[in-house]
């Protein structure tokens, strides 16, 4: 795969992750689908954020990386 996201969006994505993470299984604030939907989305930016390509910009054409 080539990467498509730049530095920023990485760390950012990641720290959307953990805010969504903590959220629903630190406060306990989430219950039900939002508790479940919290965790994918944690889950899936985690996973982009460590390979470095995002599926949505692929099909879109957006590249946040400078170097690629």
């Amino acid at each position: 795969m080539i990467k498509n996201m730049g530095t920023l969006d990485r760390g950012g994505r990641l720290a959307i992750a953990l805010a969504l993470a903590i959220l629903a299984l630190g406060t306990g604030t989430l219950s039900g689908a939002l508790f479940y939907i919290a965790l994918a989305v944690a889950v899936v930016f985690t996973v982009t954020a460590f390979v470095g390509n995002c599926p949505l910009y692929q099909i879109i054409g957006l590249k946040t990386c400078k170097d690629c």
